[in-house]
């Protein structure tokens, strides 16, 4: 069912006072930039959850850390593969240590536990960015629409003043332009919500993996060390 005509939407549009065409304008740029950010997000968060389920279950199937560790060398620009080739560089530094074998695994308990950590916050750094913009849409836009909306309204009045009347002839254009601000805000704020806290869903869903595996990359490291250590004995 059509409301308003295109024409008549146009109109409306190219009618508004500078203040709401400015208010209007803003929104359109926000709503440009959040679209530009949910479609980059929608690939590149759902292209990191992929390669974080499949690269935990080929590290849990291998049958040693190394064998795992090689696994995740075969999938490159990997969330897991970035943190895991941090946490490798410090257990193999930490292997040479010249002290106990007690000692070392102390160190590579708290090192590794202390790297892994690092790394994945570095991941979730990077895989949150710029989402921070779509709370702001979803908070912000339709704020700015009624900004626009009571701009546009106090000015119908004024005209009505003017006029020296109060025909619906006379208060209705005025009245339309206004909340087309707020309608405007509201298409943009709406979008921003649902993708912003659908994203979120999702990298809870990426932490939680990445978690899952540095434990399961500590207790391996642990076990080859003990392994070793009885070797030695």
């Amino acid at each position: 069912m059509n409301f308003l005509p295109e024409s008549d939407m146009l109109t409306l549009l190219t009618g508004a006072t500078l203040a709401v065409k400015l208010v209007m304008l803003f929104l359109a740029l926000m709503s440009v930039w959040s679209w530009t950010i949910i479609f980059h997000k929608l690939f590149t968060i759902g292209a990191a959850r992929k390669k974080i389920i499949r690269g935990y279950d080929a590290f849990m199937d291998a049958h040693d850390l190394n064998s795992g560790l090689k696994q995740l060398g075969d999938r490159e620009n990997s969330p897991l593969t970035r943190v895991s080739a941090l946490a490798v560089h410090e257990f193999r530094l930490l292997e040479q240590a010249q002290v106990s074998r007690e000692r070392k695994r102390l160190l590579v308990k708290d090192t590794l536990r202390r790297v892994l950590k690092q790394g994945i916050t570095k991941e979730m750094r990077i895989l949150t960015r710029n989402l921070p913009f779509l709370a702001t849409c979803a908070n912000a836009a339709p704020f700015i629409g009624l900004f626009g909306t009571v701009w546009g309204i106090m000015h119908s009045f004024h005209s009505i003043g003017l006029a020296q009347s109060a025909a619906l002839a006379t208060v209705a254009p005025g009245i339309s332009e206004a909340l087309i601000a707020t309608a405007i805000g509201l298409l943009v704020a709406i979008p921003a919500t649902i993708f912003y806290n659908f994203f979120l869903g999702k990298l809870s869903e990426i932490e939680t993996g990445m978690i899952d595996f540095a434990g399961a990359f500590l207790n391996r490291a642990e076990r080859e060390l003990t392994w070793a250590s009885k070797q030695d004995q």
